[in-house]
């Protein structure tokens, strides 16, 4: 017997109602997360994706000029991903490179598993970030990989060229985009700051020439280098492409290199590489830092080594952690609360051993340990000041926290702090004779000094007058070499260097671009 014959015809039309609803909910339940931490954002589309804009004195294109083509990202299935390496397959979206020198660099990883795994297993501290940073923008997730190339995941890395952190920024690069340098942090370096300033970089170069593979290029060689060789190729009727340009040999692999390390994450078991497994969780939370504290009872409180606590921390190049300048720190997921929990239980105690001090006149070191009242090989290795150099007056130096200096550093000192050095010069005493017509200002300059040292020198007015054959006291660098005749500047390519100054490799040209 039908069970539903006995119901009323109105109460069997809301039960069916009831079962269509709840059947549409279920559906609706099985949609992909929006979260941050799981979605994926559409390719980034905006009208300067297709009318790029070049600075002054680079390139000058009418819109359309340049192809703009996104790779469509890769459904998102029903499940977040689990593992890091999936999410960003699942963010692809650039364009593929297929050449001769992309199969080069594929062979070259798939053959060093050693060094693969290396750089995948230090990249697992910092790739979540990245990857949330870029899905954030909607960026292609395939600049998450760009740090294996610059620096093979090294925050720590330094070229010949003088670029420094994972995202290799040049000194004047990173502080046009806000990276502070001074003797107690490095923002280079910086796990978030370098990353921040790292994708707003290449946004702007996407933004200037509208196509990912040029604003790669750009960021190797530099967008003026870009531009004017885009101009060059317009200009014989070539097309505009990264392909096509003529470029140094280190910017021709570098798109290459990128493309062969995003097929092997795509498809690691096509090259027998194996990858770590990465989960899609956060390595590090931000703690923040309201006292000055030493870099070790950091690191203790966490119950971290301390080399673990330098690599989400590397832009710190002191024993000691500035609130006023650094007020927070990245520490291990699980180890926060630990660092936090101490923290408190330590209560008011002090956390630092090190302050900063200012040198008031330029002195020996020395001079300034004993200002201080510490040992002078202490200061120096903390200060690292080389032997026969002078601290030049206004620069900061790291000292003990002891009766007047235990005080936390300011945050003007924290931010603006430099330390200048400056060759120790000895100096000995020798004799000179005035000629006829020479006051104390001819003779002075005769022998490179000042009028006002000469007369001191030798006790005399320095408007008192000479007489021919008059012996006076000079003071000159017992190393000086005699002044010979000037030489002729050597010129290269037409700008003036310096004659016999070594020629920049090909890779410190490149880094110097940026």
């Amino acid at each position: 017997m039908n069970p539903f014959k006995r119901l009323p015809a109105r109460s069997l039309k809301l039960g069916l109602a009831l079962c269509v609803a709840l059947w549409l909910t279920a559906c609706a339940n099985l949609a992909p997360a929006t979260s941050p931490s799981t979605a994926v954002a559409e390719p980034v589309a905006s009208t300067s994706a297709t009318a790029p804009v070049a600075e002054p004195g680079t390139s000058h294109f009418a819109q359309g000029d340049l192809p703009v083509s996104l790779k469509p990202r890769a459904s998102l299935g029903l499940l977040p991903p689990q593992d890091i390496w999936e999410r960003i397959r699942r963010g692809f979206a650039m364009p593929d490179l297929d050449n001769e020198l992309v199969r080069d660099r594929e062979q070259w990883y798939a053959t060093r598993p050693d060094y693969m795994l290396r750089m995948t297993e230090r990249s697992r501290r910092y790739l979540f970030h990245i990857v949330g940073e870029l899905e954030r923008r909607n960026m292609p997730t395939e600049l998450a990989l760009l740090p294996f190339i610059e620096s093979a995941f090294n925050p720590e890395a330094v070229s010949s060229a003088k670029a420094a952190g994972m995202w290799q920024f040049m000194p004047a690069t990173g502080k046009y985009f806000d990276l502070k340098q001074n003797m107690f942090r490095d923002e280079r370096r910086d796990v978030l700051e370098s990353t921040r300033a790292a994708l707003d970089y290449l946004q702007k170069l996407y933004d200037m020439f509208g196509d990912w593979h040029l604003a790669l290029a750009a960021y190797n060689w530099g967008e003026g280098s870009v531009g004017k060789a885009l101009a060059r190729n317009k200009a014989l009727g070539k097309a505009l492409t990264y392909s096509d340009l003529n470029m140094p040999n280190e910017t021709r692999y570098y798109v290459p290199k990128l493309q062969a390390v995003k097929n092997i994450v795509a498809q690691p078991e096509a090259y027998n590489v194996q990858l770590p497994l990465i989960r899609n969780h956060p390595y590090f939370k931000s703690v923040a830092i309201e006292r000055d504290i030493d870099v070790a009872i950091a690191a203790k409180f966490a119950d971290v080594s301390l080399a673990d606590f330098k690599a989400l921390n590397p832009s710190m190049s002191r024993p000691v952690i500035l609130a006023a300048g650094t007020p927070q720190v990245l520490l291990p997921w699980d180890n926060a609360d630990t660092f936090e929990r101490n923290l408190r239980e330590h209560g008011r105690q002090p956390l630092a051993t090190w302050t900063a001090w200012v040198a008031p006149r330029t002195m020996k070191a020395e001079e300034a340990a004993q200002s201080v009242d510490m040992p002078a090989d202490l200061l120096r290795a903390a200060n690292g000041i080389p032997a026969k150099m002078l601290v030049k007056a206004g620069s900061t130096l790291l000292v003990h926290r002891k009766g007047a200096l235990d005080k936390d550093v300011t945050e003007h000192m924290a931010d603006n702090a430099q330390l200048a050095l400056a060759p120790e010069v000895v100096l000995k005493r020798v004799l000179v004779t005035a000629r006829k017509g020479d006051n104390l200002a001819i003779l002075a300059a005769r022998h490179g000094v000042t009028a006002a040292n000469m007369a001191s020198w030798n006790s005399i007015n320095v408007v008192s007058a000479l007489k021919p054959g008059q012996s006076l006291a000079v003071f000159v660098p017992s190393q000086a070499a005699r002044p010979g005749p000037k030489a002729a500047p050597a010129r290269h390519r037409g700008k003036v260097v310096a004659k016999n100054s070594p020629a920049k490799s090909s890779s410190a040209r490149q880094k110097s671009k940026r």
